[in-house]
């Protein structure tokens, strides 16, 4: 029974870690990108997003619940799971390794991030272009920001990597591999897209770099 219950919950884990979580830091990546365009375009995009219908409903079936359930239980695995890098240095190991370091890192981020967004939103802050470039003009919150964004995008591209695996889908060596390129192209695009809209918000010029 207990070992029935482990194997659903890493299921559940997995699933919710792509599923709606990973879409919606897709989604929140693109959103965020029109601050590339300048701040009006953002300050759309962010209206759009404030005014969707059943707003809050949305943000916590869909998105809050599923990320405090994932970011539980992947607590527990951090912390329980059994690390061999020291004796085995293959790249996978690593990479097992690194995706709890990166799971702890944005727990954090994520944890800030919502605080210095939403919560501040509910407390009669507007979210908006001068928000971001206020807070991204700390030399530390700026460094704070690109850490954590591309840590997220790491722990979510491996982690696809891995539901891939456990849920059946890449189950020969060769499609193991194929997909490693797969998800590290992810990696690579996602922090592209993640740390340029950071810089939009410092110098709209280095957003073209």
């Amino acid at each position: 029974m207990a070992k029935n219950r482990e194997f659903f919950n890493r299921r559940l884990h997995s699933l919710l870690g792509v599923i709606p979580v990973g879409l919606f830091l897709v989604q929140h990546l693109i959103v965020n990108q029109f601050a590339t365009r300048g701040a009006e375009s953002f300050n759309r995009a962010a209206q759009f997003m404030e005014h969707l219908p059943f707003r809050y409903l949305l943000e916590a079936v869909v998105i809050f619940l599923p990320l405090l359930y994932h970011a539980v239980y992947g607590l527990y695995i951090a912390f329980t799971a059994k690390n061999n890098v020291s004796n085995y240095g293959f790249i996978r190991n690593w990479l097992f390794l690194i995706q709890r370091v990166t799971g702890v890192i944005t727990l954090i981020f994520v944890a800030w991030h919502v605080w210095e967004t939403r919560i501040a939103a509910a407390m009669g802050a507007e979210v908006n272009y001068d928000m971001m470039e206020a807070i991204l003009s700390n030399p530390f919150m700026l460094v704070f920001y690109i850490v954590g964004v591309v840590s997220t995008v790491f722990h979510f591209a491996n982690g696809l990597w891995s539901f891939l695996v456990s849920w059946g889908i890449t189950v020969t060596p060769r499609s193991q591999v194929i997909s490693t390129y797969v998800t590290l192209a992810i990696f690579v695009a996602l922090s592209y897209v993640g740390v340029r809209t950071i810089f939009a918000f410092i110098d709209p010029s280095l957003a073209n770099l």
